[in-house]
């Protein structure tokens, strides 16, 4: 969740040019493994924000699972391995008081930002994929910030998600938005070069330049291992090979996802349920995988070792 902290950092600045009090920032992990709760703690010492560090436990999250798919009304499996830490994340906030919170979704839709697009086979292509997930939002990111908060009565705003903001960024030549070794640059690179400051810097550099890495992720990484591990277990090789029998359409891909569809089943009854979710993988690489920690030019954050 790195382009919050930009958020956070641009918010501190009007919130300091008008002598208003420092605003407040949020993290969540997991105790000890997670790379984002050392980032936050490092930005949030940078910018003198009031800082919630906040963590959670594998069971914490294998726990709500159930109230969580009924919150979001969806089975797609990266929608629920994000949701939940910011599902807790949220209740957390709600409980010391604050009403409304920015986040940082859209940003990496727009600028192309997930480490997939790495493998985009033409600028053009690239483009195409941007677009198609920007006006899918509502069933992926948004769905999850909206209904991950709303849950708890928070209210969540997307600065990135401004139309003006929209339209200007769209509107980028997409070569520009082309990223990893050929091109010579990193993901996002627009977004990072435009807040790049030396005499007032917006980030510390190393957060500013810092690789992508999806909240699920940042949270820890045995948080998806668990995830997967738990449903192995839960799901038998039997009924997985039957997954086809028992939906033809939008059939299961692994274990985690029929474990996911199971519970969503669960829950809601109509057979047209499931015409309202949409489930996504990445569009190129070898990994079908949606966690950027299973993309190949993904590099492993080592900051809590």
């Amino acid at each position: 969740m790195d382009w919050i902290r930009l958020v956070a950092s641009v918010a501190t600045r009007l919130c300091r040019s008008r002598g208003e009090p420092p605003i407040a920032s949020f993290s969540i992990g997991l105790k000890g493994e997670s790379p984002d709760l050392i980032a936050a703690r490092k930005v949030a010492a940078f910018l003198g924000t009031k800082h919630y560090e906040f963590t959670f436990t594998l069971q914490d999250g294998l726990d709500v699972l159930r109230k969580l798919v009924w919150h979001l009304e969806t089975f797609d499996v990266t929608t629920i391995r994000a949701s939940t830490p910011m599902f807790l994340l949220s209740r957390r906030i709600k409980a010391i008081g604050y009403k409304m919170v920015l986040s940082g979704e859209g940003s990496d839709e727009e600028l192309a930002g997930y480490l997939y697009f790495h493998n985009a086979p033409s600028a053009a292509e690239l483009h195409k994929e941007a677009v198609n997930r920007v006006k899918n939002l509502h069933t992926s990111d948004c769905l999850r910030a909206n209904k991950s908060t709303a849950a708890w009565g928070l209210e969540v705003r997307v600065p990135f998600l401004d139309k003006d903001f929209i339209d200007v960024v769209m509107g980028f030549d997409p070569a520009e938005k082309l990223f990893g070794p050929k091109v010579g640059r990193g993901e996002k690179y627009i977004l990072r070069k435009a807040f790049e400051d030396e005499e007032t810097p917006y980030l510390p550099t190393d957060v500013l330049w810092r690789q992508k890495e999806q909240f699920s992720d940042g949270v820890g990484y045995s948080w998806i291992d668990t995830l997967i591990e738990t449903a192995s277990q839960t799901v038998s090789d039997e009924d997985f090979a039957k997954r086809h029998e028992r939906w033809p359409e939008t059939t299961p891909a692994t274990k985690e996802a029929y474990f996911y569809r199971s519970v969503f089943d669960t829950l809601f009854h109509h057979a047209q349920a499931k015409h309202t979710v949409d489930t996504w993988v990445p569009t190129w690489g070898a990994s079908k995988d949606p966690s950027g920690r299973a993309q190949k030019f993904h590099e492993a954050h080592d900051e809590t070792k």
